[in-house]
């Protein structure tokens, strides 16, 4: 096992390696070429071609429609990106970030749509706002809320902090099942604007279909990527180092350790209220069903897979978790896999359908032993596993 864990640390590094010797501008026009291939990805002439070179294993979903997985993918690489400052940066440990997703999402969805109580009920409103000046109200909620959830329990630390966002998130979850008076309840809020575009024949671009949706949410990712960056190589980027590293060290030498983790929380959550208003737009419609602790589980999932602390190793790892289960459905229609084995007079449904979960979840494990910095690690993250590691060998 060990032999195997070198052998795959010492490939992956040289990979590393050979790229960051190519010259500056070979490896702009690669990001360039890679950018464009994400936005001609969704186009069925242009993915139906992907397979593995040699064999015909197609690299795209045939049981779901391309686009839309590419959709919820990139909906959460963007959630990972914004976890990501929290728990990659910060070293805050968050379960509850969709509480903030679902800040987002209620207020586009209360505003914009013409079934919201606001309007039918309490005529708080005359008629509903435009998709797009709702937008910055939701991501200002969202990190007001942020900013209100941190300031009296980022004192917290570890496993306590953990439990404090866990009950945020299911106090806004639990909220918005039973509150009638304006949240509507399960039921739910209808009719959803959409963001503005007309194609030259006068339809709407944004509607029901995926593929303008995963265009915007490529966009919105790309900008975020660009000042999250910026961000991280800042003082402050430096500050959530120092803090995520040793916070007494940190705050012995001076960083004003409350202040960064509550910018840090505030970040995130204005990321996450970014996300809920991209996604409810899409949705069209907007209930307390999907902020579930399952969803913060798998963003948080996505994160420690990709790479805490990277910010290309966030975004393949939200890529990842949505997408390989959702490759899995057509693993048995490539190889021919039995749907149901019968086995003492009893059928059993064996297909990779309904074990794709399974397997993910056997693949996540085994990717964990072999790479516990993530698939694609922040340099200095990996640099500190890599010396824990060899202190735990000279102990032994």
């Amino acid at each position: 096992m060990t032999a195997l864990r070198e052998r795959w640390h010492s490939a992956s590094g040289a990979v590393g390696r050979r790229i960051d010797g190519l010259p500056k501008s070979a490896r702009i026009t690669g990001l360039l070429a890679f950018i464009a291939f994400l936005y001609v990805l969704p186009n069925k002439w242009f993915y139906e071609y992907l397979n593995i070179p040699g064999v015909w294993i197609p690299l795209y979903t045939t049981r779901n429609d391309m686009a839309a997985v590419l959709f919820y993918c990139a909906w959460i690489a963007l959630l990972a990106l914004g976890l990501n400052v929290v728990v990659g940066y910060a070293g805050l440990l968050d379960l509850g970030f969709f509480g903030f997703f679902a800040v987002g999402a209620y207020t586009v969805a209360l505003l914009t749509s013409p079934e919201s109580k606001l309007i039918t009920e309490y005529n708080w409103l005359e008629s509903p706002w435009p998709w797009l000046v709702t937008v910055p109200i939701a991501i200002s909620l969202a990190l007001l809320s942020g900013v209100l959830l941190g300031a009296p329990t980022l004192r917290l630390r570890g496993d306590y902090l953990a439990i404090v966002t866990l009950g945020f998130a299911e106090m806004i979850r639990i909220i918005a099942k039973n509150q009638d008076w304006i949240l509507n309840g399960d039921r739910g809020i209808p009719q959803v604007g959409h963001p503005p575009g007309k194609y030259p024949d006068g339809s709407a671009i944004f509607q029901f279909e995926f593929k303008p949706y995963y265009w915007l949410l490529l966009t919105v990712i790309i900008i975020a990527v660009f000042l999250i960056r910026n961000l991280a190589n800042s003082r402050v980027g430096r500050a959530w180092v120092a803090i995520r590293e040793d916070e007494d060290a940190a705050e012995l030498m001076g960083v004003p350790t409350f202040r960064f983790k509550l910018w840090a929380f505030a970040i995130g959550a204005a990321v996450g209220g970014l996300s809920g208003s991209l996604w409810a737009g899409q949705a069209n419609f907007v209930n307390s069903s999907t902020f579930s602790l399952e969803n913060s589980i798998l963003v948080l999932a996505a994160v420690l897979l990709g790479g805490a602390g990277s910010i290309g190793g966030a975004l393949l790892g939200g890529f990842l978790v949505i997408y390989v289960p959702e490759w899995l459905r057509s693993v048995g229609d490539v190889f021919g896999l039995p749907e149901q084995v019968v086995v003492g007079g009893t059928e059993y449904d064996v297909s990779p359908t309904s074990l794709r979960y399974f397997i993910f979840g056997v693949l996540l494990i085994i990717v964990m032993i072999f790479r516990p910095q993530g698939l694609w690690p922040n340099r200095r993250r990996a640099a500190e596993l890599k010396d824990r590691q060899k202190e735990v060998a000279v102990v032994e």
